[in-house]
């Protein structure tokens, strides 16, 4: 097949790490290939969707991990498959190289479905899910904050459409910053901000479970350092290798329809002690670190997952 990689600068991803580099090296393996762009040279020309990028060559040699051909313009409707692996945030230009590529999908295979990327943000599909999640209030008004606050005393603070840990704060029933914290949010962005209940499981780890076509295929723990709240690898969480849990099973066979039925092959998930906090369909990572630990290839379990997907549609 032909595979367009839409995604952040490639010279620069962490090889043994990234997930989308464990994805394009996979692709490779099974005789794929590759082209690979960054979302600003996405566009749509005259009713065409093209992307001017380089086809590349994957291997796992640090400092030397990519061979870049030619660059050229290609129509992205000539393709197979198109990954949409851009990091967040999730702001207005992630949300229209959605709407590029919702023109060419399905007939060109868009991984995730970008029209249900753009309509399941990480933090508020969960809000489907109200029995598997702690409590939450998504507000901009400071008095609903404060009167969440109020009630369940130790919270977490943090932007609605952030990523990799950045601006959480968890707020104690001592801590006198919230008003501060509200005008700094708000001076910011016009968005609302999500508060949750402070989960002390969190020092255990926040679990990442992996899903794939909608089915759980193993986890990973992220232990957060001491003194740190985060947990996020991006912010020096340590991973571990975890087991999946009765509970992470029940919460999986309850998400995993709706995200098979929705086009999002591949999805992690966020667990702290029984409850689902994130549902991460835009460029979620960890398949890398759960091979390491068990030996699971998630990569190619995603392959044959949209291999069957492409062999539907022909």
């Amino acid at each position: 097949m032909k595979v367009a990689l839409q995604m952040d600068p490639i010279g620069s991803v962490n090889i043994d790490a990234d997930s989308t580099f464990r994805i394009g090296l996979e692709a490779q393996e099974r005789g794929h290939s590759l082209f690979y762009y960054t979302p600003d040279r996405l566009a749509f020309s005259e009713g065409r969707v093209t992307a001017r990028g380089w086809p590349i060559e994957l291997r796992r040699v640090k400092g030397d991990h990519v061979t870049f051909g030619p660059e050229t313009e290609v129509d992205l409707g000539d393709f197979d498959v198109v990954w949409l692996r851009q990091d967040p945030p999730f702001d207005m230009g992630y949300i229209t190289t959605t709407h590029i590529l919702e023109m060419i999908h399905p007939k060109t295979l868009v991984v995730n479905d970008p029209f249900w990327v753009r309509n399941s943000p990480e933090k508020l599909l969960v809000l489907q899910f109200p029995d598997l999640t702690p409590p939450t209030t998504i507000a901009r008004d400071l008095a609903t904050i404060r009167g969440f606050k109020q009630k369940h005393g130790d919270i977490i603070l943090k932007p609605l459409y952030g990523n990799g840990g950045a601006g959480v704060f968890r707020l104690d029933e001592n801590d006198r910053n919230l008003s501060s914290l509200y005008e700094l949010f708000t001076g910011m962005s016009r968005e609302p901000m999500i508060v949750q209940k402070f989960l002390p499981a969190v020092s255990k780890g926040d679990k990442r479970v992996i899903l794939v076509d909608g089915e759980a295929v193993g986890a990973i723990n992220r232990v957060p350092q001491a003194g740190e709240t985060r947990s996020n690898m991006h912010v020096g969480g340590r991973p571990e290798p975890v087991g999946l849990t009765d509970r992470d099973r029940e919460i999986c066979a309850r998400i995993g329809p709706l995200l098979r039925d929705k086009g999002q092959v591949f999805v992690g998930i966020d667990v702290i002690g029984d409850w689902l906090t994130e549902i991460n369909v835009t460029s979620p990572t960890g398949i890398q670190e759960l091979e390491r630990f068990d030996g699971t290839n998630t990569a190619a379990l995603i392959w044959q997952a949209i291999e069957r997907r492409r062999a539907a549609q022909r």
